[in-house]
């Protein structure tokens, strides 16, 4: 390996996280950490910036000095989740003889993306007998007038031959419009799926080229002229000109960045992952050595992503308190950083001084959640990392352990406000917390068939001391915390391969068309962002 550094960085929910690392040694050199800059006029890319250059200012290396810079992002996941997306035109095409069959198949409807958000859409079909620029021209001049403001083409057979799809492309861009193609993320068969997976593209096509236009200007301002490449959600990288195409090919890239790292720290060949950040938990399985992949679904709806099987739920380390009718009611989903709050178990513990609980509201109409306020006015949160400092149940060496004195301080003005003592108080949080992520981990178990010996749980970020050791003991469980837990998204985003899928359906094949196959998998490789006498495909 030669000499220099890599920088990793994971943009999370709650915080955005880097690593420097040696690259002959894969030491961990340097790490820094912001809160995740969503309302910055910048987006997340200023905390992507001010991570990457604080972590170099810190271990005194020079921006020269770095041959890989990537970083994982939840953008794609969460503008497609909270309805940050473009209304989609969809130019929909097939051969005479096909156009019958087709013309609904490439119909997308909006799309419902979870409650009270939904992706607008716009259709035009065309036979492509006797299609021309004139009227593809047309076709996307009348679904900009329906208010498209991106493009998506997709064809009948357009995996076989993308030349009508390309063209619809073309004259997109020639009237300033962003466009996907059906092909691009996948080509198989399955016409409506791959339309669909094209509309979800496109759809946040506007919002992920920004933000990289945004980091990238700042990396070559910063001096660093390494290539700039982004974590995929099926565990590579790619480069970040692949990325404007492919935005979707990003969704899940956070919990395929901790896996790979943690992969890289423990020597595990099967198990159970949780990936606990501070506002939501990230739960896959590992089986002989390697994360399960699967295709991933949105708002319900199938796509052609390649991505972890990964089930996201809304509780983690710091996931607030709620109190209904006078007893502990629930926890999460609103985290502590919403609420702009300090974790009362990180406080010092004479600052936690006369706490009284008193209910609020992070956001409107969110009900009630329970912070406490001391005695020189200050108000802390009372989460799940709270409740599990207040046990006893985090240890020196975790992220997670803070102070068990504060934490107990604070807890008791919970039991006060509720009329119970400290433990059932703090062990009632931990309960609902244990409630929402212990069926998750069995439907696991069940779904991947793990053995006893398999069932190990392996914890992940910054969280995981706050909830994996009472999961491990509520399930009887065994479990490990991954070295630099913390960082570990961070880790895996530095050392991560570049990787590219390519798909096919070959009836009988033969040696030639896996020969094919192969060449077009190194090409495509390369494309994102590899060099080509370091390409290892693998056929399956």
């Amino acid at each position: 390996m030669r000499s220099g550094y890599r920088i990793g960085i994971d943009v999370g929910g709650t915080f955005t996280k880097a690593v420097l690392i040696d690259n002959r040694t894969r030491a961990v050199v340097a790490r820094y950490s912001v809160l995740t800059t969503h309302a910055h006029a910048r987006g997340v890319a200023a905390g992507v910036i001010e991570v990457f250059r604080n972590v170099l200012a810190r271990s005194g290396v020079a921006a020269d000095e770095v041959v890989f810079l990537a970083h994982s992002t939840t953008q794609a996941t969460n503008a497609l989740l909270e309805g940050d997306v473009a209304k989609v035109g969809v130019v929909g095409m097939a051969g005479a003889a096909a156009a019958e069959l087709a013309r609904a198949q490439v119909a997308i409807a909006p799309i419902e993306l979870g409650p009270g958000r939904v992706l607008d859409t716009a259709n035009r079909f065309l036979i492509t007998d006797d299609v021309d620029k004139a009227t593809l021209r047309e076709a996307v001049d009348g679904l900009v007038a329906d208010g498209a403001r991106v493009i998506v083409a997709s064809a009948a057979f357009g995996v076989d031959n993308t030349a009508t799809e390309e063209l619809a492309r073309e004259i997109a861009a020639q009237a300033g419009l962003l466009a996907s193609c059906g092909h691009e993320i996948t080509r198989l068969y399955g016409l409506t799926t791959r339309t669909r997976t094209a509309v979800l593209n496109a759809s946040i096509l506007p919002t992920m080229n920004a933000t990289a236009t945004l980091t990238e200007e700042s990396v070559r301002e910063a001096g660093i002229s390494a290539p700039l490449m982004i974590m995929r959600g099926d565990g590579g990288v790619m480069d970040i000109r692949e990325m404007r195409r492919r935005p979707a090919v990003t969704m899940l890239s956070g919990p395929a960045a901790s896996v790979a790292g943690a992969l890289m720290h423990l020597r595990v060949a099967d198990g159970i992952y949780l990936e606990v950040g501070g506002t939501s938990t990230n739960i896959g399985v590992i089986r002989s050595g390697r994360p399960t992949v699967s295709y991933a679904r949105v708002g319900g709806h199938e796509t052609y992503v390649s991505s972890l099987d990964v089930r996201v739920l809304g509780v983690a380390g710091g996931s607030l308190v709620r109190v209904e009718a006078g007893r502990i009611a629930d926890v999460g989903p609103r985290s502590a950083h919403i609420a702009g709050l300090p974790y009362a178990a990180f406080a010092e513990a004479e600052g936690i001084a006369d706490p009284v609980a008193e209910l609020f509201e992070p956001k409107s109409g969110d009900g009630s959640y329970v912070a406490v306020r001391v005695a020189d006015g200050t108000r802390y949160a009372l989460t799940t990392t709270c409740a599990a400092n207040a046990l006893g149940l985090t240890v020196s060496g975790m992220h997670a352990h803070g102070s068990p004195v504060s934490a107990r301080r604070a807890f008791a003005a919970l039991a006060d406000l509720i009329g119970s003592d400290i433990d059932t108080a703090a062990r009632t949080v931990l309960d609902c917390a244990g409630d929402k992520i212990e069926p998750t981990v069995r439907q696991l178990i069940a779904e991947y068939h793990l053995d006893p010996d398999q069932q190990l749980l392996i914890g992940e970020g910054g969280g995981a001391g706050a909830l994996v050791p009472y999961l491990a003991q509520r399930l009887g469980l065994r479990y490990e915390i991954s070295k630099d837990a913390e960082v570990i998204s961070s880790i895996g985003v530095a050392l991560a391969l570049v990787r590219e899928v390519i798909e096919r359906i070959i009836p009988h094949p033969q040696p030639s068309d896996l020969e094919a196959i192969r060449a077009e998998a190194i090409a495509a490789a390369v494309r994102v962002g590899a060099a080509a006498d370091t390409v290892d495909v693998t056929i399956v």
